[in-house]
């Protein structure tokens, strides 16, 4: 449970990227609905997890704005981030257990389409987590 827990908050956490070109994305209030399958020795069903947030155009030009955020123990290995998306990849080590995290996230306007994939490693086996993200800009922030 608490490499899953490591896992779903690095996937998920906001801000932490400088950002040399202003994200194609349009400030608003946004709903993001991930939905998360793990396969393993386990049998876990799949998570749905809706989040609402305010993506204000100071968010945007700032070097704040972005989808990764280190967590203690965690390592950021790579990313690339333009006007147009983020890919990363990232290591997380707690208690035992290692999770290699991948993530892919294209910036459309008023849309965010990406996905998570998260392999871990820890004394109780292997447990992959493959998230896939939608976001949508539903109005303006209130």
């Amino acid at each position: 449970m608490m490499l899953r827990n490591m896992a779903v908050a690095a996937a998920l956490a906001f801000p932490m990227v400088a950002l040399a070109e202003t994200p194609n994305v349009t400030p608003g209030e946004w709903e993001f609905v991930s939905v998360t399958s793990i396969s393993g020795d386990m049998d876990i069903p799949d998570q749905t997890e809706t989040e609402r947030q305010c993506i204000t155009q100071d968010d945007l030009d700032g070097a704040e704005f972005g989808f990764i955020e280190e967590e203690e123990g965690c390592e950021l290995l790579n990313q690339d981030m333009n006007a147009d998306g983020l890919a990363y990849s990232m290591v997380c080590r707690a208690e035992g257990g290692e999770a290699t995290i991948d993530g892919d996230m294209r910036f459309m306007g008023e849309q965010i389409n990406g996905s998570v994939d998260i392999l871990t490693q820890s004394p109780m086996g292997e447990l992959t987590m493959s998230t896939t993200i939608e976001g949508e800009r539903v109005g303006d922030c209130e």
